[in-house]
């Protein structure tokens, strides 16, 4: 119910809209990737052979609902504009991984190894943004 202002100067600090997109997708009642998916989707990033774990992530990608998929299509695509820049903003492939994979994909109950999941979360998103033009 707040009404935003986005003509109002804080909007313009890149900091403030990248917090603001993080807080909301990671207040969804279920995040980007559904609990469901969640561990099919650290399964496939564990795939050693590349060409069949680079299949079975865009499978899993293209099974989301089309809401998900659409928002991660989006979202991706604006991403990888952000790494395109990396020279200017200092976000790389990584970068973008480390701050957006634990938002994107999490547990349903977070009792398990989090450290560990961490890096897989990482690595999925490493991955989508690395292979976009595949995956959608």
């Amino acid at each position: 119910d707040e009404q935003l202002d986005l003509d109002d100067g804080h909007w313009e600090d890149i900091h403030v809209v990248t917090g603001a997109l993080k807080l909301f997708l990671r207040e969804l009642p279920e995040p980007l990737v559904p609990f469901s998916h969640f561990d099919k989707f650290i399964a496939a990033i564990k795939i050693q052979d590349p060409s069949l774990r680079g299949r079975c992530i865009r499978d899993l990608v293209l099974s989301l609902p089309p809401a998900h998929q659409d928002t991660m299509k989006v979202l991706f695509r604006h991403l990888c504009r952000v790494v395109e820049h990396k020279e200017e903003n200092r976000m790389s492939v990584q970068s973008v991984a480390i701050v957006f994979g634990p938002t994107l994909l999490r547990p349903a109950s977070e009792e398990s190894n989090m450290a560990m999941h961490m890096v897989f979360q990482n690595q999925v998103v490493e991955h989508i943004l690395n292979h976009y033009g595949y995956i959608f």
